[in-house]
């Protein structure tokens, strides 16, 4: 082999080892781009409260006069049913509710015996709770001096109901209650109910 076939095999290392950053450079390994992860928009839940439904309450009272006339207190149980209609985010209703007691209004054996109510309901559907507003006409029924006395009278107050499920619900209401001249005794009688409820929807 003559000296230049040998320059030119000595070489070949160093032309290779040149050769290697620019043939790297092209098998360079990508870059990979960030996953960009939308986040799913969050829904409300949302629940159709209209229908007929039908319940039970239990709760307490507390009954007063203005004075120490007629005044008490003690617990309440009763029974519902109604009927909603869910306009979207905004609920109206009907109910008819029945509160029996036998709460002590004082001396000589005066109770109040039972509350018997034609409500009207307006609220918020907040998708699986349900916030109300209700007032209507009120019947009480009370044992005085021996007699038993009915009248008429008028409430208002507010509520909240739960979709445990599509059919049950459970929620809570506070109730006052006013009877002016109840039962032509000069007396006002005033009553206070708050009650949880226990409801079943068709």
């Amino acid at each position: 082999m003559n000296t230049s076939m040998k320059r030119i095999f000595a070489s070949l290392p160093l032309v290779a080892a040149l050769g290697l950053p620019a043939y790297a450079g092209g098998m360079t390994e990508p870059v990979e781009e960030p996953m960009i992860i939308e986040a799913a928009p969050v829904m409300v839940p949302s629940a159709d409260w209209s229908g007929a439904y039908v319940g039970a309450q239990l709760g307490y009272g507390d009954i007063g006069s203005g004075g120490a006339a007629l005044d008490g207190n003690g617990a309440i149980g009763g029974v519902h049913a109604g009927y909603r209609f869910d306009f979207g985010q905004f609920v109206a209703g009907v109910e008819l509710d029945y509160d029996k007691t036998n709460i002590d209004l004082g001396a000589g054996g005066d109770k109040l015996d039972d509350v018997a109510r034609l409500k009207l309901m307006a609220g918020a559907d907040l998708g699986s709770t349900l916030v109300y507003a209700t007032g209507g006409a009120a019947r009480a029924s009370a044992t005085l001096a021996g007699v038993n006395r009915s009248d008429n009278g008028y409430f208002l107050g507010a509520g909240a109901a739960y979709a445990l499920n599509d059919s049950w619900t459970l929620g809570g209401e506070l109730l006052t209650h006013r009877f002016d001249n109840f039962a032509s005794t000069a007396v006002d009688l005033k009553a206070t109910t708050v009650t949880a409820r226990l409801g079943y929807r068709f």
